[in-house]
């Protein structure tokens, strides 16, 4: 556990379960205790805050083979831990992230005091977020006054335009709408063409990872 983190690359992705809904308590050791149950242990990691330096909620565990990995996300997956239901599912399944349906908002003017968890919490309230919001910061961690978050579907990011625009987060009125494409074309997500390839992945029953609710309730 100690040293610096495997990337995703250096990471056997296909022997690595995602662990979610951590409670504040819980640490890298614990879960090395907890997931040694399911198998051999390589590696743990539950990404920090640059600031708190507290866990974000969510981690890997990087077993020594697949089928280790396998049986954890079946035997682990919402057992309790500081009265907390965790939830663990293979991280391979993060590899569809590239398929990202397109659901992506630019959230601007945030108070300097609103954090990636107190992001994650507001938004997640339309829908399921495939990944922790991200706040914007400059190199000695201080907040740009901007933000993104992610959902699984439009239906749910179209419901936290309507609901978060111009809404007060903390002593600020944040602006919500989507955000811009990164191909550099000026284009912003949300378009017709992203909207029916989402359309067209539902149906084939394409879903994207997601990350549980602070409360623990299923998505």
């Amino acid at each position: 556990m100690s040293g610096r983190p495997p990337t995703e690359a250096e990471r056997n992705q296909e022997a690595t379960v995602y662990v979610g809904n951590l409670d504040e308590q819980v640490t890298d050791a614990l879960i090395w205790e907890l997931m040694l149950q399911a198998g051999p242990v390589v590696n743990v990691h539950l990404p920090k805050d640059r600031i708190t330096q507290q866990h974000q909620g969510f981690g890997f565990c990087e077993f020594q083979s697949e089928q280790d990995a396998d049986y954890a996300a079946q035997i682990m997956n919402q057992i309790r831990l500081f009265g907390k239901p965790i939830r663990v599912n293979k991280a391979s399944a993060n590899k569809q992230r590239n398929l990202d349906v397109g659901a992506e908002l630019f959230v601007g003017n945030l108070d300097p005091l609103v954090d990636e968890r107190m992001l994650s919490d507001t938004f997640s309230r339309f829908g399921a977020l495939i990944s922790p919001a991200k706040v914007a910061r400059n190199e000695a961690g201080e907040s740009k006054g901007y933000g993104f978050v992610s959902f699984d579907s439009f239906e749910a990011s179209d419901a936290a335009i309507e609901g978060m625009n111009n809404q007060f987060l903390m002593t600020k009125q944040c602006t919500v709408t989507y955000a811009f494409k990164k191909d550099g074309k000026g284009e912003r997500h949300g378009d017709a063409a992203e909207r029916l390839l989402a359309a067209q992945a539902k149906k084939n029953n394409y879903s994207l990872p997601i990350v549980p609710r602070e409360d623990g309730r299923p998505q």
